[in-house]
């Protein structure tokens, strides 16, 4: 009989419930890089592009990046599929804006054309979801990083895009990506059996098995995912109706 896989991702082997929160990412290159952005940060004055909201932005997302890499979240993704789906919502859908908020004059430039931009985002996060090349990021450091770069620029490009364009443009695009996800999701929830070999034994040690992890996955990404692109999209039809409530008021001051 064939000995089973040993999947030992970027953050480490799965741990089991007693050891998981003493399991810190110590990866001197990741602590380094994250050491220099620090003092970066906080040498950074507020001025004509940096503008205080900008400022606290992109320190927020210093501390989401340490959030996600470093502290026992890391290593708990590498035990639940759900886990790292959550780490992979985290990442499109507050890291991704909180970078582009505070870079956004640096960005200007970039061209990224609203429904380009949305088609590539959507096809990383679908492609990285697909059981294949989810288990060779889990397996390698660096398709780990090419995976989690990708999904972060195809994400700050939607969202850039999103920014860049009318209100109804925006909610159309962010509609669809609502659409998109929830399939993805419902098509994982509905799969009927295990289709991600890093997890077919990572979560027993904790009394769940392969397949309802799976299934928490899916849901997770079909529900609370989807929510959240939704409340986007809410966001700005609201400040929409706003700004013309307020144009309405000016011209009509009677």
């Amino acid at each position: 009989m064939d000995e089973p896989i040993r999947w030992v991702p970027y953050c480490g082997e799965a741990p089991g419930p007693e050891i998981w929160l003493s399991r810190w990412n110590l990866d001197p290159v990741l602590g380094a890089v994250l050491l220099l952005l620090a003092l970066a940060l906080w040498r950074m004055s507020v001025s004509h592009n940096v503008t205080p909201r900008r400022l606290l932005g992109l320190r927020c997302a210093w501390a989401f990046t340490v959030v996600l890499y470093v502290s026992p979240l890391c290593a708990l993704s590498s035990a639940f599929f759900t886990v790292r789906v959550i780490h992979h919502l985290a990442l499109v859908l507050v890291l991704a804006p909180l970078l582009v908020f505070g870079l956004e004059p640096w960005l200007r430039r970039l061209p990224t054309p609203l429904w380009r931009s949305t088609a590539i985002a959507a096809m990383i996060f679908w492609t990285w979801h697909a059981p294949a090349p989810y288990a060779a990021a889990l397996s390698s450091d660096s398709i780990y990083w090419l995976m989690q770069f990708t999904l972060l620029a195809s994400a700050m490009g939607f969202w850039m895009a999103v920014r860049r364009s009318g209100p109804t443009a925006a909610m159309g695009a962010i509609l669809v990506t609502t659409v998109l996800m929830g399939l993805l999701g419902a098509l994982i929830t509905f799969a009927g059996r295990p289709l991600y070999p890093p997890h077919f034994a990572s979560t027993l040690s904790w009394g769940v098995s392969p397949l309802e992890d799976q299934q928490l996955a899916g849901i997770t990404m079909w529900a609370p995912g989807s929510i959240a692109y939704l409340a986007a999209a809410m966001w700005i039809g609201w400040r929409w109706l706003d700004a013309e409530r307020a144009r309405g008021l000016r011209a009509d001051p009677a």
